[in-house]
């Protein structure tokens, strides 16, 4: 990663994309909106998403302007903030960052910081609970050792325990900035110093409870929102950690193995794979056969079966036998780094709902100190009660921190986009959580998608005199030359039902229609009723109705026949993935309508929709017209969530007002999809859909809260019903309890 420090050329820092960077000092909502609305400003820059949770700025750029980054980061350290990372338009970062370093080494920090405060906020809070007669009920003033006693406990709390929050208020009142490090050293301060010149006088109004109990609570609550936002990111975080540390580099002369580090092995290396040992990183086997576990990166709990040709990925777990693989990439490019990157970058987005937050954030600090003040005011000149006043401003000044508003959605975001990781499901962008809301038709492309992509006979039907077995024979000889994938599948079914196959002589193949060949001394046609009827062979009425029911069945059927007679009939089809009219039963009651698209004919298309219960074919449409298909839905006012394989869909994919790809795990970057499923079970488009709505739902009781909490808990502080040390205590547990609820969705199981 570069760092600000560096001197970056204006044109190779930004030449169009996007620029990754790693803001730190943010504390609040009102941090990341402050930040995202100076890099706004800047020339060449056309949009700025800054996440709070992660401490990250997406920023995009002017493809016809050419932006400095380190006028970038002299604009975000001017008011009062550091660029500690950037990684220019076309770069990949070194590696995946880690997102629990910063979370853990945050939660160490405020737990030592509560462990000092509390015990002195305890005893000072004990003493002062004493003077006011609210544990003896008999007002007493203050001994000369209580005072002093008090005023040493508070005095380490405020300065040592609360620097991080005077620190950061001075840095912003240089740049005449304010956060909610602000509103936090404007109270704790106003009550110490108001205390500290009462006892200096001698008086008996002493607040330095407020001050201890309100630092301690918020370096307790800290503590608590580090932990909890470094556990929102565990799912990515143990994605990182599965990958392998070595590999067993093997020297293709003299076949000696090397145990090397794992960033040592470079494309095309040969490494050699043991039993139960991790795949070091994606390759191609060249030698071995084995099982491979990939359910850390697709789902899938059955290991793959593995033969030279086939494709590995790295952190995936070798099985049985021993494998040798040749390295096709390594480092950022392989395929668990490519999941870390694209939920990373899923993460550092912002939700449209995030925005309304935003907004509210970048007047809300300064708004409460307009509060505040005017409620000391009042308290002190209208009604002639200053020290209420002071209370009453102070408890305004805490219970307003914008925390919980700048959480609600990036842990959201964070625990929802890492559980969908774990499951197979990766969100490429997060107004993804928003379109799936509200989708109303879900279509898949047919082949492929809702079908395996492999033709398979379904049945072999007879004129009532010939074996079937003697019509599948024939037919697999006859078809075992062709090149057809209807041919192909007729052959393979007929070896694996009859062995060896005799062989054909004269194979003659007819475009479009079927072939001939010699077998057993006979001449047999295998093929469409206008090939057979072209070679003087008639169709039985017994058999043409036979075709006739397979074909309205979905099927595709060719007749098999010899000796001027028509035999037998095998019907073909693209067989439906298991579990196909389960998942459309489970979208309908998701309240989804369910479209196939498809170019076979109606009939066919019809019959394979009636299987699994499909409400609507868009039937005989050709590769190049999926879109259009996907544009007139559209025009009817559907909300279209387009499934497909990422291939020939991929411009109905991008047209979709959600795509929806169905992937592999070694092809997980598929640009023109919302949504890129990690497997081939149709399960995971319900997950998806589920998911993001899940997701959705959790961000929104979080905003609601978060905007409830404020609203109410502020009129509540201005006249005087809500305790300082209680607002202290509220504020902090407000965040941590916005953490706790998007903390749900790691139980989501789909």
């Amino acid at each position: 990663m570069g760092t600000p420090t560096e001197q970056h050329d204006p044109v190779a820092a930004a030449a169009g994309g996007e620029l990754d960077l790693t803001v730190d000092g943010m504390t609040c909502g009102s941090c990341s909106a402050r930040v995202q609305r100076i890099l706004e400003r800047q020339e060449g820059v056309t949009r700025a998403d800054v996440n709070f949770a992660t401490g990250r700025a997406r920023v995009q750029l002017d493809d016809d302007a050419a932006v400095d980054l380190d006028r970038l980061s002299a604009a975000i350290d001017k008011i009062g903030y550091e660029v500690t990372g950037a990684v220019l338009p076309g770069e990949e970062p070194d590696e995946p960052r880690d997102p629990g370093e910063a979370h853990a080494a945050d939660e160490r920090r405020w737990f030592w910081r509560a462990m000092l405060a509390l015990p002195p906020a305890l005893v000072v809070t004990w003493i002062s609970m004493v003077h006011t007669g609210m544990l003896t009920g008999v007002e007493e003033g203050f001994e000369p050792w209580e005072r002093w006693t008090v005023f040493l406990l508070t005095l380490p709390v405020q300065f040592v325990v609360g620097w991080p929050f005077l620190a950061e208020a001075a840095r912003r009142a240089v740049r005449v900035t304010a956060n909610m490090d602000t509103l936090i050293s404007i109270g704790t301060l106003a009550a110490f110093i108001y205390s500290t010149v009462e006892f200096v006088r001698g008086g008996d109004d002493l607040y330095f409870e407020v001050a201890a109990v309100i630092i301690a609570f918020l370096a307790l609550g800290r503590y608590f929102e580090a932990r909890a936002k470094g556990r929102a990111g565990s799912a990515l975080r143990a994605l990182l950690e599965l990958g392998a540390k070595d590999a067993r580099r093997v020297d293709p002369d003299s076949g000696d193995e090397e145990l090397v580090p794992v960033a040592d092995v470079a494309v095309g290396d040969l490494l050699k794979v043991r039993p139960g040992e991790k795949v070091p990183t994606d390759g191609e086997v060249v030698a071995g056969e084995s099982a491979v576990d990939e359910s850390m990166l697709t789902g899938e709990s059955v290991p793959i079966d593995k033969v030279p040709g086939d494709r590995v990925a790295g952190a995936t777990v070798n099985s049985a036998g021993a494998l040798t693989v040749r390295a096709t990439a390594v480092g950022s490019d392989t395929a668990l780094n490519q999941i870390v990157r694209q939920v990373e970058q899923a993460q550092a987005g912002k939700a449209e709902v995030q925005r309304l937050a935003d907004r509210v954030s970048a007047v809300f600090v300064p708004a409460v100190l307009v509060i505040a003040a005017a409620t000391f005011a009042i308290w002190a000149f209208a009604i002639g009660a200053p020290v209420q006043g002071l209370t009453a401003a102070v408890a305004v000044l805490i219970i307003a921190c914008p925390c919980a508003l700048g959480l609600a959605t990036p842990t959201g975001i964070m625990v929802g986009t890492g559980r969908g990781a774990e499951l197979g499901v990766l969100i490429k962008q997060i107004d993804v959580l928003e379109r799936s809301r509200q989708a109303t038709t879900v279509v898949f492309d047919k082949t492929g998608t809702l079908t395996r992509g492999e033709m398979q006979v379904t049945e072999v039907a007879t004129d009532g005199e010939t074996d079937p077995g003697t019509v599948l024979r024939r037919a697999g000889a006859v078809e075992a030359d062709s090149e057809h994938p209807i041919g192909q599948a007729i052959t393979a079914h007929a070896r694996a039902e009859a062995g060896d196959l005799p062989l054909a002589e004269g194979f003659t193949a007819v475009s479009g229609h079927g072939v001939r060949a010699q077998v057993e001394g006979t001449w047999v046609t295998v093929g469409r009723r206008k090939l057979l009827a072209e070679s003087g062979v008639i169709v039985p009425e017994r058999l043409e109705t036979a075709a006739e029911r397979l074909e309205a069945q979905g099927t595709t059927v060719v007749l098999v026949g010899w000796d001027g007679a028509a035999r037998g009939a095998v019907a073909v089809a693209d067989t439906l993935k298991e579990g196909a009219a389960e998942v459309v039963e489970a979208l309908h009651g998701l309240g989804l309508s369910v479209a196939m698209l498809t170019g076979d004919t109606q009939t066919t298309a019809r019959a394979i929709a009636d299987q699994v219960g499909i409400d609507r074919v868009l039937a005989e449409v050709l590769p190049a017209d999926k879109q259009a298909e996907v544009e007139r839905l559209q025009a009817e006012g559907e909300i279209v969530a387009m499934v497909g394989d990422g291939v020939n869909d991929a411009p109905a994919l991008v047209a979709a007002d959600l795509g929806v790809a169905i992937g592999t795990g070694t092809d997980v970057a598929i640009e023109s999809s919302d949504l890129t499923l990690m497997r081939g079970d149709l399960q995971g488009v319900v997950t998806a859909i589920r998911l993001s709505q899940q997701t959705y739902k959790v961000i929104r009781q979080n905003l609601f809260w978060a905007f409830f909490y404020n609203t109410a808990a502020i009129p509540l502080a201005a006249v005087g019903l809500l305790n300082p040390m209680i607002a202290g205590a509220a504020m902090a547990i407000s965040s941590v309890s916005v953490v706790s609820n998007s903390l749900r969705l790691r139980r989501f199981t789909g």
